[in-house]
């Protein structure tokens, strides 16, 4: 508005100084006070002066805006995350419950509700973008005193409609999120009394669009563990399903993988998102439909890489995969924010609940496929 209002004020007073120039000094020209070409040298000045005089003008507008953007980067930098370390916070062990095995993981009555926008993003925005009030469901929770134990060791699987929460239960594990009430455990720590440096260590998670920096496939790998050895990057994709490919590459591990790794395939990105997890080694492993969206073959050679990547450690595993639920130690059905049925898949199979529904509508059809194939 201010800008605005100086180019009208502006135009208008240099409009009206040349007409006055031209009008009171045509009259003088006429009545021979002073020659024509002293008019014109009045009307040049008036133009060189109009000109400094403009510019001058908008530093104002330039200040104003320049002053509105610190404020926005003040408020970014002022923005408090919702996950803040204690200071009394500790150290979770290598293992997460000290004694070399891996640890469970417990989630003990977690409700849980995703923050409203006004909880999150900044003020000034907020004032915009939400001209009416945020839906009542926003408010809503996901989770509604969910308890479960996933066994140390073994992998269990979350099964359920679209919706139901499965998402939500792995990014409290990984801590992206603190629960609204109840406590989530690992090893018998609560997350919110551990470190976040020591969380990152133990849990490693995988999900179903894995991220690749526009870097070599070597420096996205050791983003893991920065000290580790060419051999070490090697042993982790041969374990990963992924040597044979990087072995026949022109550069190998010095290959860029591209923005996003648009340069591989979704399968390859994926062993190289298990390849990085192996490398870190974490003791508890998180999967968000780290196989969906593949075709068979790199379905398979995922799946061989996953036996790799979750021996020995606590899994917990979104599945959308038959080969998944089959292997799976403990299945957990979620519905709701619920957890409505558990055990393994014969007997859920046998027990025809919601876990028998999903599997006759989504499951039962990779398994006539396949039959099909073979």
């Amino acid at each position: 508005m201010y800008g605005q209002v100086f180019v009208i004020t502006l135009t208008l007073l240099g409009s009206l100084a040349t007409a006055m120039v031209y009008g009171i000094g045509g009259g003088l020209v006429i009545r021979g006070a002073f020659q024509l070409g002293t008019l014109v040298a009045l009307s040049a000045l008036l133009a060189r002066m109009y000109a400094p005089i403009s510019q001058l003008s908008n530093v104002q507008v330039s200040a104003m805006t320049a002053l509105v953007s610190f404020d926005r980067v003040f408020e970014v930098l002022d923005l408090r995350p919702l996950i803040e370390e204690k200071p009394a916070a500790t150290a979770l062990p290598s293992t997460a419950d000290g004694n070399g095995t891996a640890p469970d993981i417990i989630f003990d009555r977690v409700s849980f509700r995703y923050p409203a926008a006004s909880e999150v993003s900044l003020a000034s925005l907020e004032s915009i973008a939400l001209a009416v009030p945020e839906r009542a469901g926003a408010a809503a929770g996901v989770l509604h005193e969910l308890s479960f134990r996933a066994r140390s060791g073994k992998l269990t699987a979350l099964v359920g409609p679209s919706g139901a929460g499965k998402t939500t239960i792995t990014h409290l594990v990984a801590r992206l999120y603190d629960p609204t009430d109840g406590a989530v455990r690992i090893g018998g720590h609560d997350l919110r009394d551990a470190t976040l440096d020591s969380l990152h260590d133990v849990v490693g998670v995988v999900t179903q669009d894995a991220h690749l920096f526009h870097d070599t496939i070597g420096a996205n790998l050791s983003y893991a563990r920065p000290g580790a050895t060419e051999a070490e990057l090697l042993e982790a994709c041969e374990a990963a399903q992924i040597r044979d490919l990087i072995s026949v590459l022109p550069d190998g591990l010095d290959t860029i993988a591209g923005d996003r790794g648009y340069r591989l395939s979704g399968g390859e990105k994926q062993r190289i998102a298990l390849a990085r997890l192996l490398l870190k080694a974490p003791s508890v492993v998180v999967l968000d439909e780290a196989t969906a969206h593949l075709d068979s073959e790199s379905e398979a050679a995922v799946q061989r890489a996953l036996k790799a990547a979750l021996a020995g450690r606590t899994s917990l595993v979104i599945a959308h995969r038959l080969s998944t639920i089959r292997e799976a130690d403990q299945i957990l059905v979620i519905d709701d924010g619920r957890v409505v049925e558990r055990g393994q898949h014969k007997a859920l199979l046998e027990a025809g609940g919601l876990y028998a529904e999903l599997y006759h509508t989504q499951f039962a059809s990779q398994e006539n496929l396949k039959g099909a194939v073979s």
